[in-house]
Formats: structure tokens, sequence, C-alpha cells
């Protein structure tokens, strides 16, 4: 009704429908699309307009003053349908959403059909021009209509050429014509090429379901291939008489068996390991080797799994071993399993050398740095920027706070900042080592310093720690001899070994930490007021938790993180209510006890719950700092009176045991509430003898 000239046209509406429909009328003949609209400016029918050069806009109502044959509406909205109605030039045609929605479902639908037909199409093709087998197809007047690149190789032709021509001028022998008039399959025909090659061929007809002849298909397979097949399995003898040679020259211990159990093949290294020979196992059940432990052969066989790391002992010497088994499948069919045979005694030794190595690592070298450091108040920001500050200097560091703070963890962030960090990090706790060795494990001795000192004497850890970092935990609980060596240490940077007189230079970075009152211990005469000064040149105060509360939720994802890592987990955070309730504890153990909390509280989680709540959480109440009461101990008794040092040390014993027995073993806490150092606490357990684990 247009006649030929170029219909104008107008999409109201650029949602995925008026989208669909610009798409059909641009590629459509005979309609010019002069504007697109729509309100929001990032609809995908404004882009693609844009993208072609088609005018947009977010009003229709300037455009209705333009030449309009058409007005698609694609919005839906009633109010809008009618605007267009009242305003529209008369003449124009209005096609309304309900319409729009209909022929944008009609081209969608068209393209995914088209889309369809081209991925079958396409997925035809590939498996066609992919097969290793010659395919030729011909239509129903035996003419060729497509060739794969394997056909054209054995026939010795170009595919390219040969299409369209008649069967037979390229193929005289070929039986497809034959097909064509018999509608027969014919399988694994023997044809001769002109080539002399020789094909084995499959032809097929190809009906439709209506019974209408379109033409015919030809499969065909070079017969050289099993000819190769048949060489293949003629030198299967020979493939085994080398596989048998690489198993005996190999060092590892090898059996295998059957599919039924029975030995059929072990090299010279089984028998050295076992003390068993081929007369012994050959033929004989996989168990005829075992002294003790279950066949992993005969689990293999049943499970068709492999066996990774099973201990047992086997031959008449009751090796100990460690066997790896797996199921040998060919074509899946199981046809028996394979074992690898190792020395427990070798892998213990090389197992022996890694720890050794593991622990020189975890020694040797700082593990954390500043970016493992959470926190956000003042407090913290202070203490993080004077280590990093301090980093930067050879000065002597003092950490200082309460225990469970950081301290080790600034330490090792403060020497991984230096300009020392790929030298050795040596960690120290001075309560952890008895007085009595402290002093030889710092500055190292000499031979002969003491009964079952190392020949050649032994370097102390100041020495490991040259050019490096050394951590002085718990360094409030240095003896006074052992502080004077450090002030020499500190002041003329050399060692004197014990038992030595030669003086050591040495170049070590001494940071140390303590939860101690250092300026009371001074006053006490516990603690050398010289040794502070030289130790409080750079102090860096870490605040406890309870003055840092809020950060406390960093804190627990940080530590969340770490735990799902330790036990496994997928725990996500903290309810708003858990939370409420931490930071209204004042956490006496700091970060540590709140790590140990959050801990307990996963471990007790299911594992379905992703989010800590506060039934999940153990009570919070602060420890107690001393007994409640006096231990239940009484001293002797009238008529049994000792030396008054004898009855003073069973007392004291007493109440050791006591303390110990009340804090469950934990001697740390047994130390605090009875206001002694814990390296103290040690040396009074082994004065009285008192067993350490009999206390729990």
């Amino acid at each position: 009704m247009w006649g030929n000239r170029m219909k104008n046209v107008i999409i109201i509406g650029a949602d995925s429908r008026g989208t669909s429909l610009l798409k059909l009328l641009h590629e459509a003949s005979g309609f010019d699309v002069v504007a697109v609209i729509d309100v929001d400016d990032n609809a995908p029918g404004l882009q693609l307009a844009r993208k072609w050069g088609i005018a947009v806009g977010r009003d229709w109502r300037p455009w209705m003053d333009e030449p309009l044959d058409l007005i698609i509406e694609t919005t839906g909205r009633a109010d809008v349908l009618e605007s267009i109605r009242q305003q529209a030039p008369k003449g124009v045609n209005i096609v309304p959403s309900a319409v729009a929605r209909m022929m944008a479902e009609l081209v969608e639908e068209k393209e995914a059909l088209i889309a369809k037909l081209k991925s079958e199409a396409a997925r035809r093709a590939l498996i066609f021009h992919s097969s290793h087998d010659g395919m030729i197809v011909i239509d129903e007047y035996a003419y060729i209509t497509d060739m794969n690149e394997s056909a054209a190789q054995l026939l010795g032709v170009d595919k390219d050429e040969v299409i369209g021509r008649h069967i037979l001028s390229v193929l005289p022998s070929s039986g497809l014509p034959r097909v064509l008039k018999t509608r027969q399959t014919e399988f694994h025909q023997e044809v001769e090429l002109a080539n002399g090659k020789k094909i084995i061929a499959t032809r097929i007809p190809i009906i439709d379901d209506s019974g209408k002849l379109f033409g015919a298909l030809a499969v065909f397979k070079d017969i050289t291939e099993l000819v190769a097949l048949a060489e293949e399995i003629t030198d299967l003898k020979e493939i085994r008489m080398m596989l048998e040679a690489i198993i005996h020259s190999s060092e590892e211990a090898i059996s295998v068996v059957d599919e039924n159990g029975n030995g059929i093949l072990i090299n010279p290294a089984y028998t050295r390991l076992t003390g068993l020979t081929e007369e012994d196992v050959i033929g004989k059940p996989a168990t005829a080797d075992i002294a003790e432990g279950e066949s992993m052969h005969m689990q293999v066989l049943k499970t068709r799994r492999p066996v990774r790391g099973a201990r047992m002992k086997v031959g008449p010497k009751n090796r100990d071993v460690i066997v790896n088994v797996a199921p040998i499948i060919v074509d899946g069919v199981l046809k028996g399993s394979v074992g690898v045979i190792h020395d427990v005694s070798e892998i213990q030794r090389l197992t022996a050398e890694l720890n050794r190595a593991r622990q020189i690592i975890r020694t040797l070298e700082a593990k954390y740095s500043f970016a493992d450091i959470i926190g956000e108040s003042g407090e913290m920001k202070v203490a993080i920027e004077q280590a990093k500050l301090a980093a930067k200097t050879p000065a002597t560091i003092l950490l200082r706070g309460e225990s469970g703070t950081g301290k080790e963890l600034f330490a090792h962030a403060i020497h991984n900042a230096s300009d020392r960090k790929y030298n050795k990090f040596i960690r120290v706790n001075c309560a952890a080592i008895p007085e009595t060795l402290l002093e030889s494990e710092l500055f190292g001795y000499e031979e002969g310093a003491f009964s079952g000192a190392r020949r050649g004497g032994k370097r102390g850890l100041f020495e490991e720690a040259n050019n490096g970092s050394i951590f002085l935990d718990e360094i409030g609980e240095l003896s006074a001899s052992t502080q004077a060596k450090l002030l020499r240490v500190l002041q003329e940077r050399e060692i004197v070994r014990v038992g030595g007189t030669k003086p050591i230079p040495i170049n070590v970075r001494v940071i140390a930490a303590t939860n101690v009152n250092l300026e009371k211990a001074i006053a006490e005469g516990a603690f050398r007021e010289d040794l502070y000064y030289r130790l409080n040149r750079m102090p860096i105060y870490i605040p406890p938790l309870r003055a840092r509360k809020e950060d406390i939720p960093a804190l627990c994802r940080h530590l969340i993180q770490k735990l799902n890592q330790d036990y496994g987990r997928n725990v996500e955070g903290v309810t708003d209510e858990a939370m409420v309730k931490l930071l209204a504890y004042d956490w006496p153990g700091n970060v540590r006890e709140l790590e140990n909390v959050l801990g307990r509280a996963m471990i007790f989680m299911k594992f379905h719950e992703v989010m800590i709540d506060i039934s999940h959480l153990p009570p919070l109440s602060a420890p107690s700092a001393a007994p409640s009461a006096a231990p239940s101990v009484r001293p002797e008794t009238e008529g049994e009176f000792r030396p008054l040092d004898e009855m003073l040390g069973r007392y004291e014993a007493q109440l050791l045991e006591e303390a110990l027995r009340r804090h469950r073993g934990n001697k740390t806490a047994a130390a605090r509430a009875l206001g002694i150092s814990v390296r103290n606490l040690y040396y009074k357990l082994e004065k009285y003898n008192i067993d350490k684990s009999s206390v729990q």
C-alpha cells in the first residue's frame, strides 16, 4: 500500500523487543528506521541505533512532525499508545506493543532456529571433515556432493575438482550407483583403487522418513591400517620383553599379579628387599609374600582403585615396608595390578632429614610482615608506625605489652621490613629455657666447658643470628648473670662463649619483648638499670585488645579465615548479636584469647552453619588472677615437726601441685596465680621433683 518508496519507521521503546525489531527492519529492504526512542539512555536498542548511525531520543513527540509511514510502540504502556494515537499524523500506521511483541518473538524464534540449524550443520560438517575414515556423499543421480580430506587423500584427488562430477568418473569401481538402485546397505566391501591401494568400504543409502531417496554415503578405510595392527600384535611379545627388562633394571621393588591375584612378575630389587625369589611368588596368590597385614593387590583387584602408602610387613624377615598398588586396566577390562614397595627405614631417614630442615627453616626465618598486623585504631596505628620507623634503623627495640597482644608478630614484621630480612631471624623464649641452659644456648660454649659438652664446642644463638636479628621474648625473666652478658653484647657488639676467653665480634639486631613492668623490677633489684636503658632506646608499646575494641571485627575476619584453613571449615563471619557480646568483653588474654574463643566456637559449630552466633560462643569471664582460697593443705601437725627448711619445702611443693591442679596443668596460669615467673616455676618443679604430667 506504500508503493515502492522507502518507508520511514520510528520505534518507541528500545528494550529487547524493540532491539529485535530494529535488527529486523535494519536488515530488511524498503524500510528506513529514522529514530529509536526510549527514556532509558542505556537501553540496548539505543546503543545499537547509535552504532548504526540512527537518531535516538527520549521523547517521541518531536518526531510526529516528520514524514512517517509506520510507528512501532513496544513499551507496553496503554497511556503511551493512546497518546501516540492522538498525536500521530493521519495515515501513519501504528503497531501496538502486543503486535510488536508477537513480531519480536517471531524474529527471535527465527534467529534461534537459524542459529540452531547453523550449529547443527557446523557440528555435522566438523564430524564429517575431521573423521579419519574416508567419506563420499552422492546425490540421487550419483553425482558427488561432498567429500572429506581423508577420502581425497586415499583416492589421490583434489576434492574441489571432483565435487559435482559423476562418481564412476572418479572411482570406476564404486558400488554407490548400485546402492541407489537397490536401496540396500552394503557392509565391509573390499575395493581395489587405481593407485593400487585396497580399501574396505561400507555404503549406505540416504532416505528420509517419507521414504524419498536423496543419495548415498560411502565410508571406507585403508586396509593398510589393519596390516599395521597385525604387525603391532606380532610385536607384542617383543614389547613385553622390553617392559620386563625395564622392570628388572629398576631399583624400585616391583611385583605384578594377574586379574586373579596370582603373581606373574617380580624384579631383582623385590627379591633383595623381601628375600623372596620367583619360585616363592610367581603363580602363587598375592598373599604369599605378606608376613603381617592385608594384601593390597587383592584390595585393588576388588575395588579397581589404587592404594597409596599402605604399611605392612613382607617376607621371611618381616621387613617393614610401604606399598603403592595400582590396577592394570586395558580398554576398560581389569588385567591385574602392579605394586611398588618402599623400605620404611629409608623413608624414615628421609623424613627425619625433612623434619630437621623444616625445624631449621622455622627457626631461621620470619614468617610475618606488617600486612599481617590487623589494626585501624589510633593506638595500634601509632605502634605500627613506630615499628616501621624502627625497622629502618639498627637500634635495639623493646616491645612492651600484655601477653597475647602480638609482640612476636611485631618482631617478625620489623625483621622483614629491615635491611637484614635476607639474613637469619632467631627466636628465643627466655622463660621457656631453664636458667642453667639459657646462657650456653645464647652465647655457645667451648669444648670441655662442662660435663656433656659437645666435642669442638657449639655456636650460640647470637652467633647463629650474625648479620640478622634475634628476638628475645620474656626478657624480664633473665637471671642477673645472663643480664650482665647481654649488656656486654649490646655495648661491645661481641660475645664470649661459656668456658671461653676469646671475644667473638657479632653484628646482630636485638628485638626484646616483655610483659613485665621493668621499672618495678629495677626498683626491686630484679632487673639491671643499665641494661634497661640499653634496651629501651626504641620502646614500642602494643596496646591490649580492650583498649582497641574497634579492631575486633577486622581481627575476627582475619582469624576466621586462618581458622578455616586450619580446621577445614567455611565459616563466613560473626553475627551481629555475637559481635555485641565480643565487644562487651575486656579480653584479658588479648588477641590470643580472641583466637581461642573463635576456634572453640568453630569446633562446636555444625558443618552447615556458616556464621558464628552467640550460642556458639563459650562463657566469657576473666580467669581469676589468684586462687579463690588457700589450698587445702596443712602444715605438719604437732609431734611431726622437722627442720624448718624441710617443712617449708614440703609445704611449697604442696602449693605448687595445688596451683597446677587448679589450672589443669597450665603452667603459665599457675605461675601467674602464684606470682612467680614461668622459669621460676619450672625451676621449683625440678627442685621438688614434681611430675608435670601428673597434675592435669
